[in-house]
């Protein structure tokens, strides 16, 4: 095996190591979220440390919700060893305030939907006060 190959991962093997799928990661290759990947004389790619760690870095983010241009924010503070962190402190604020507003909206999507299941019959007449509050227009 030569040199190139000791370190180095399929998309497969990162996808499996990282938790992002190989449609993501091309996806994120495509945008410039991540540098796109070593090409094998093949054309098969392979990816080093760096970029598994970058994957699961983008991973975490999604998965505290931030949307891709706050993951590149935040992915770019990363990579630069002299950020401030009052940066990242920053688009955190941002992202709990965009958490508490969307925790508002489904509490009150969920009032809503209790108070129609309450004036609900759920017997056997056609009458649904649920499917009519969805017909209505406001």
């Amino acid at each position: 095996m030569n040199e190139t190959m000791n370190n180095a991962m399929s998309i497969g093997e990162v996808a499996a190591a990282s938790g992002v799928s190989t449609k993501a990661i091309r996806y994120y290759e495509s945008i410039g979220l991540v540098p796109p990947a070593e090409r094998l004389d093949n054309g098969y790619r392979v990816y080093r440390r760096q970029a598994l760690e970058e994957l699961r870095f983008i991973r975490r983010a999604r998965g505290l919700g931030f949307p891709l241009e706050e993951v590149e924010a935040l992915l770019a503070l990363w990579r630069d060893k002299h950020r401030a962190s009052a940066e990242v402190k920053a688009l955190a604020q941002r992202q709990i305030a965009a958490i508490d507003a969307k925790l508002e909206e489904l509490r009150s999507m969920r009032d809503v939907l209790r108070d129609l299941v309450t004036c609900c019959h759920g017997d056997d007449r056609p009458d649904c006060p649920i499917l009519n509050r969805l017909a209505d227009e406001e």
